[in-house]
């Protein structure tokens, strides 16, 4: 069962079969979000999806970043990633269209940031992920 379908740009339909989200910075106690910060967030969030789904490959959707008109501190500027956190795990057809569809799907685990807590869905999706090149990036797999 999905959690939802997402209509990627290339056409192809892929669905959300897992998803996890946490606060972008839960449990930051001192400094501010800057570039360092930020690189060493997203930089985790893929070692633990690497972790957490050895068997897939993981791509990182470049997130959006906010520079608000504060003061910078010792370490530069305030660079703000989106609220949440997001690692996913999508299916969908083979790629290679030579594989038995009945027999085998392709498969690709997420990494994005968003700002709300919706659970991407449709065409309605961030473009980001609609954008994901899955034919060059998803891996096929047998049943």
């Amino acid at each position: 069962m999905s959690l939802s379908r997402i209509a990627l740009s290339s056409g192809r339909s892929i669905e959300l079969t897992e998803l996890r989200m946490s606060s972008t910075y839960a449990g930051m106690l001192e400094g501010y979000p800057c570039k360092l910060i930020n690189d060493m967030r997203v930089r985790g969030l893929q070692r633990q999806a690497e972790r957490a789904f050895p068997a897939r490959p993981v791509h990182l959707v470049s997130p959006s970043l906010e520079y608000p008109d504060q003061t910078a501190g010792a370490f530069g500027p305030v660079e703000v990633l989106p609220s949440v956190a997001c690692t996913g795990v999508f299916r969908s057809a083979a790629v290679a269209s030579e594989l038995d569809p009945g027999l085998h799907r392709s498969a690709l685990t997420v990494v994005w940031f968003q700002t709300g807590l919706d659970v991407p869905s449709g065409e309605d999706a961030d473009l980001g992920l609609r954008g994901i090149r899955w034919e060059e990036l998803a891996q096929d797999y047998e049943l």
